[in-house]
């Protein structure tokens, strides 16, 4: 069992991490052609991975269970990456940031539709105030960095990352994290390499600048593989309703990162939409972290009886 700094640690830094990758897409595209750049951090990414199963020595099962898991996690790395890549046309980094933040949200539907898993009524208080403040971040269309397009394709890139935790979690392959992220990672570049009879137009001709290349090489190390260890880290030693958290803080720390380093801005409705979708985040998640601080002060409480 890993001791409270180190996994507190470990939660920072994945927070960090979610929260700036955004940023380094949206640079990764400033000198790449967008699909390029999504395809480059498939292919990249993969070596490695393999390199990092041969050195922790993981099993690759590639039994039909096992494949059909990877193509199922590949829906959450280039089925929901290509529809985010595209959006960065069209938002910016906090904005996306923030569109990721609904994933709880999405998935609490898919969940009430598809599992009959019944949602409390606080919770469609909650997303009836997440969608009004995306209505109202649609409504600003016109502003620098928000259009509507862009929140379009990246409800599509939300929901296709929803769907592929659900498939994933219906194959129920047993397969190791670090086993199942190289599958996905392997399938997404096989789909990168079917993309290039319409991409290799746009093939780079030179080296990219240093800023599009370091986020390239961010994209790759510290989002595809540091952030995948960090989350199955904490999957398995804090409860889920802490670790939901990161999608309400990830987006809030993305703005101001988007607005600090890259003078990102947003207008008075693009502000006030993203506080309204944090506060339906919030009420959406209010009944899951009153039930975990009760349990928390029982556990406490029961320590010190004994």
């Amino acid at each position: 069992m890993p001791s409270k700094n180190n996994i507190v640690l470990t939660y920072v830094v994945l927070v960090f991490i979610w929260a700036t990758t955004p940023l380094a897409i949206v640079w990764s595209v400033s000198d790449i052609y967008i699909l390029w750049a999504m395809s480059l951090r498939f292919f990249i990414a993969l070596p490695i991975a393999a390199l990092l199963l041969l050195i922790l020595k993981v099993k690759f099962p590639i039994h039909k269970t096992a494949l059909q898991s990877y193509v199922a996690g590949s829906l959450s790395l280039i089925g929901s990456q290509i529809f985010t890549y595209i959006a960065t046309q069209y938002l910016s980094s906090g904005v996306i940031a923030l569109m990721f933040g609904l994933a709880p949200i999405i998935a609490g539907l898919m969940a009430h539709f598809a599992l009959n898993q019944r949602l409390k009524r606080l919770q469609w208080l909650g997303m009836l105030v997440a969608v009004s403040g995306l209505a109202l971040i649609c409504f600003a269309g016109s502003a620098q960095n928000i259009h509507p397009v862009g929140i379009g394709l990246m409800l599509i890139s939300v929901f296709t990352y929803c769907l592929s935790i659900f498939w994933v979690k219906k194959v129920n392959a047993d397969i190791e994290p670090m086993a199942q992220a190289t599958g996905s990672i392997l399938v997404s570049a096989l789909g990168a390499i079917c993309l290039m009879p319409w991409i290799w137009q746009y093939a780079p001709t030179h080296i990219p600048d240093t800023k599009s290349l370091l986020a390239l090489i961010y994209t790759v190390v510290m989002a595809s593989l540091i952030a995948m260890f960090c989350y199955f880290k904490l999957v398995r030693n804090i409860k889920a309703t802490t670790l939901s958290l990161t999608n309400v803080m990830t987006p809030l720390l993305a703005m101001l990162i988007g607005v600090w380093v890259n003078h990102e801005t947003l207008s008075i409705f693009g502000v006030l939409g993203a506080a309204i979708i944090l506060t339906g985040l919030f009420l959406y998640f209010y009944k899951d972290l009153q039930a975990s601080r009760r349990l928390q002060a029982h556990l406490r409480q029961s320590s010190i009886d004994q």
